[in-house]
């Protein structure tokens, strides 16, 4: 009796539709998690940009830091003359805190960065630092004060101008136009 066998159940015969629907909802899903990525990573860029603190306030801020020390004069003088030279460099891309006093205002001269009274002013305040730092001359605090003062007077002197609105806008427009 092995050829005797029981009847085989119906085959069911496949939509050709199901296929292209799956195809349709995995590439539905794919663009989905596509558009989900992009819009993560604009918000990421977004939330990670920080504008960054305009070399004149950073310089103010550091001034305003060194007068904590200004019983230490040649620790005093150190961080002050280093705050202006690194703020003339951001400021006007000058090469300013790898150059000797001589090297610096020599070079300074040959520029139109500062009015030459500006120029004069830093001049004296420099070489008054450097005797300070170098000569071991040991200043009262008045003559502290003074240096303080006159960096904190070249900053606000060469601190760029506050800009209108529509300045503002047309920087912004400018920047967004280099980068493409």
């Amino acid at each position: 009796m092995p050829d005797i066998r029981d009847i085989k159940p119906p085959i069911e015969i496949s939509n050709g539709w199901i296929l292209v629907w799956w195809v349709l909802a995995a590439v539905a899903l794919l663009v989905i998690l596509r558009l989900a990525w992009l819009y993560w990573q604009k918000k990421r860029a977004e939330a990670a940009y920080v504008p960054p603190v305009p070399a004149h306030i950073r310089a103010k801020q550091a001034l305003e830091k060194a007068l904590e020390i200004i019983a230490q004069p040649k620790p005093f003088c150190v961080l002050v003359s280093d705050t202006v030279r690194f703020y003339l460099e951001e400021r006007f891309n000058f090469r300013a805190p790898e150059r000797t006093t001589e090297e610096f205002l020599r070079e300074l001269s040959a520029t139109d960065l500062l009015a030459p009274e500006q120029k004069e002013s830093l001049g004296n305040f420099l070489e008054s630092c450097d005797l300070v730092k170098f000569a071991k001359y040991e200043p009262g605090e008045n003559e502290l004060r003074d240096l303080h003062n006159s960096a904190v007077k070249l900053v606000e002197e060469t601190e760029p101008k506050e800009m209108s609105g529509g300045e503002v806008m047309q920087a912004l427009a400018e920047m967004s136009g280099k980068e493409k």
